[in-house]
């Protein structure tokens, strides 16, 4: 079998065996296949397309590149979640704790940020002593003893995945609906769980800007997930205005205690109730949606969802402490207050600039290398739709020092737009697409 020939046979529109995808991925992850000849490929994928089949084995040959996770021996339904990212996203810190509190068995791995899209890892790590760096059997038996526990990914899980994605960066081919979907779904595959949760997001703050290309990358997904052998579900959802009032690490955790304990903004507070109701009815805690829906209103009201956080957040070597008090948080000591500009409603709040304010400011990374600030980020006083008075404070920006604070402030301006009409504000939640339509 030669490189050459599979690079010929898709470039004329052919569908590709899954010998030859088999044949790919590991050459490639072996360094046997060179960059040139991968970059071939991927642009003529990108060009022609994949078949279902197709995309389904490269996904599985993807997740095999590497080390998987067997979680058989940890009790129940495995059910794992996935964003497609955005800003102010801090779900899986509220819907794995009220999960879990309803017997569902989460043991994930979460990714760090980088650009205007936060990571749960390092919202997590902004609680002081808390290790995300976890050896397998510790994973384990943390979920074993509290029904939860997200670590990061480690190991050597999905290489190919890694290398191509490098590729497809420098090659103008991300942007290709079979790729992306097999580089999300091999990695939710080699993690080991049995059913998986979609929250694709659409919007300006998201990668899919349109719903159209939202719901083909939601369905795609799930027709993976399906073919695989994994019981999945997409959710698509807003991103046109940041998610919730909190951006950055520190104070997105502070955002997810308010929402466990029944507060805070109401439609990050909805959409965590239907993620979790869906996670509930994946792990077969709940017959029908409206019972899932029950439960997991109920481990919030009963304490239970923000008890088994703290739980967490102790057995990972976090100060639960910070859980019961997050007043406890040391946000950064420069702190600048925005007004509206004039007397209307905020018509636009764009979530992809409030995210590279939020960088500006130190609470995100431009490069993987970049450390970040946890302590910086903003909060809305106001958010997109609400009325406001000329003068009105409408955020709170903070950062390490006054400059940061003034670029952070320009971005943020350059993202709102105050109007004499109120907008129309569209459902958080836009989509449910499931194996059954």
């Amino acid at each position: 079998m030669r490189m050459y020939d599979i690079i010929h046979k898709k470039r004329e529109g052919g569908e590709l065996t899954g010998e030859e995808l088999r044949f790919f991925v590991q050459g490639f992850t072996r360094g046997e296949i060179p960059d040139y000849q991968a970059s071939a490929l991927l642009m003529a994928i990108f060009f022609r397309g994949m078949t279902r089949r197709e995309t389904g084995d490269l996904t599985l040959e993807m997740a095999r590149s590497g080390d998987t996770v067997d979680l058989s021996s940890l009790p129940g339904v495995k059910v794992d979640k996935h964003s497609t990212g955005g800003v102010g996203d801090k779900t899986s810190l509220i819907i794995g704790p009220i999960a879990a509190a309803c017997g569902v068995t989460i043991a994930k791995m979460s990714g760090r940020g980088l650009g205007h899209t936060g990571g749960t890892v390092d919202k997590l790590e902004s609680i002081p002593g808390l290790r995300t760096d976890i050896p397998r059997q510790e994973f384990f038996d943390i979920v074993k003893r509290t029904g939860l526990s997200i670590i990061g990914q480690s190991g050597n899980l999905c290489p190919a995945d890694k290398k191509l994605y490098a590729l497809r960066d420098v090659t103008a081919t991300v942007e290709s609906l079979p790729l992306i979907a097999s580089s999300i779904m091999s990695k939710k595959i080699a993690a080991g769980a049995d059913a998986i949760l979609l929250d694709v997001k659409v919007g300006s703050g998201a990668f899919m800007k349109t719903l159209e290309d939202s719901r083909a990358l939601a369905q795609e997904m799930v027709r993976i997930g399906s073919q695989v052998g994994r019981r999945t579900v997409a959710l698509i959802t807003d991103m046109d205005m940041p998610l919730g009032r909190h951006i950055g690490n520190a104070l997105e955790v502070q955002e997810a205690v308010e929402v466990l304990s029944g507060g805070g903004d109401s439609r990050l507070r909805d959409l965590c109730l239907e993620l979790s109701a869906n996670m509930i009815y994946l792990g077969q805690r709940a017959e029908t949606m409206e019972e899932a829906r029950a439960k997991a209103a109920e481990a919030v009201s009963a304490g239970r969802a923000l008890q088994k956080l703290a739980e967490m957040v102790e057995a990972q070597g976090g100060d639960p402490s910070y859980i019961a008090h997050p007043e406890k948080f040391t946000l950064s000591p420069a702190c600048v207050e925005l007004s509206a500009p004039q007397t209307g409603y905020i018509t636009r709040l764009d979530a992809e600039g409030c995210g590279l304010a939020a960088v500006e400011l130190g609470a995100g990374r431009e490069t993987k290398e970049s450390s970040i600030d946890f302590g910086a980020g903003i909060v809305l006083l106001q958010n997109k739709g609400d009325r406001v008075e000329q003068g009105q404070p409408i955020a709170r920006l903070y950062a390490q020092s006054e400059a940061l604070c003034r670029r952070g402030k320009e971005r943020f301006l350059a993202s709102l737009e105050v109007g004499e009409l109120a907008p129309k504000r569209g459902p958080m939640i836009v989509e449910r697409i499931a194996e059954e339509g």
